[in-house]
């Protein structure tokens, strides 16, 4: 197999949880391959870089390897390379810290007051 289209091999390793989402990231310029957005069709080859655009970092990756059905987690690194500089996982993580709110377990659903001081919040970001 020399090529594969970008939508199914973005599912195929794990970078999308469905192929339609990974087709739809395509389609809204969310994917580079060389540093040109493509169509879901693309074909990939072995060797391109894709870029992705993740909302609050992009990731980076090199084909090492073709396939045709999806892999597990553990064998999904066996058919691409991770070029992603450490910094857009800090930011990342970074972006995590900031919109997520912390709630304790076991002290249920926040009361309206709760709920108007978490809106605020978000709004100040």
């Amino acid at each position: 197999m020399e090529r594969l289209r970008i939508d199914k091999y973005l599912w195929a390793v794990r970078v999308y949880k469905t192929r339609s989402l990974s087709t739809e990231a395509c389609r809204n310029g969310r994917v580079r391959v060389n540093g040109q957005t493509v169509k879901p069709s693309h074909e990939v080859k072995v060797e391109e870089e894709v870029a992705i655009n993740m909302h609050s970092y992009t990731r980076t990756l090199k084909v090492t390897a073709l396939l045709q059905n999806r892999v597990s987690a553990a064998l999904a690194p066996n058919y691409m390379q991770d070029l992603t500089p450490a910094e857009e996982y800090e930011k990342q993580k970074m972006h995590h810290d900031i919109n997520h709110e912390f709630r304790p377990h076991g002290t249920g659903r926040p009361t309206k007051k709760e709920r108007r001081m978490i809106d605020l919040l978000k709004r100040l970001k």
